[in-house]
């Protein structure tokens, strides 16, 4: 596609999604694409990922919540590395918990220890993070975000994962956050919306 795809936030209503040509479901199998979609973000469409008109039934808000977690990034350095982390756009993928337990690991305090493991590991498991929550400064020079194509993802009973740099529509932005890659949220239960916070667990949205 020559266009840029771009996300609108509908107020208390769907995301509005032009010009995409990569949306996969969980599987990863492509998903038809049109010109225009709306997207659900309430978490109540009985034709997900798609809106059918439910918010307008079941009181949706699309604003962010007074008690939602603070913007504020912290940093963890050690040697050569320095890691950054967000905890306000963390979508709980488990990506870096599950993938290096030896650096991130929520049973200890602090949760990271960037002198835990082998810096090429840690790169690697941050560059999978995909809410951008996680990001690096190496040898003073801080991480810039990957070159691909556009696309979303619906995630399994979780967050549209999207990448490549679709355009999301007036929003502000968390500190040191990712606007190449980031987590909407479609459970409709985030207290950070647009953006995921991880609710998605803790009311065992199913899709």
């Amino acid at each position: 596609m020559s266009e840029r795809p771009t996300i609108e936030c509908k107020p208390n209503g769907p995301y509005l999604v032009r010009n995409l040509d990569d949306f996969r479901n969980a599987r990863g199998d492509r998903i038809e694409t049109k010109p225009v979609m709306a997207l659900c973000r309430c978490g109540g469409s009985a034709n997900k990922p798609f809106c059918d008109g439910t918010h307008q039934k079941n009181g949706f808000s699309g604003t962010k919540r007074d008690d939602r977690v603070a913007d504020k990034r912290e940093s963890y350095q050690a040697g050569r590395i320095t890691i950054h982390d967000n905890r306000s756009i963390c979508a709980h993928a488990g990506v870096c918990t599950d993938g290096l337990a030896s650096v991130f690991n929520y049973k200890s305090e602090p949760w990271i220890d960037p002198a835990g493991d082998a810096v090429e590991a840690i790169i690697e498991t941050i560059r999978k993070c995909p809410s951008g929550a996680l990001r690096y400064t190496l040898d003073v020079v801080e991480s810039r975000d990957p070159q691909q194509e556009p696309s979303i993802t619906v995630t399994r009973d979780g967050p549209y994962a999207v990448a490549g740099g679709a355009q999301l529509l007036e929003q502000s932005w968390a500190q040191g956050a990712s606007t190449e890659h980031y987590t909407l949220c479609r459970c409709g239960a985030s207290k950070n919306k647009p953006f995921c916070d991880g609710t998605h667990w803790s009311i065992e949205f199913k899709d």
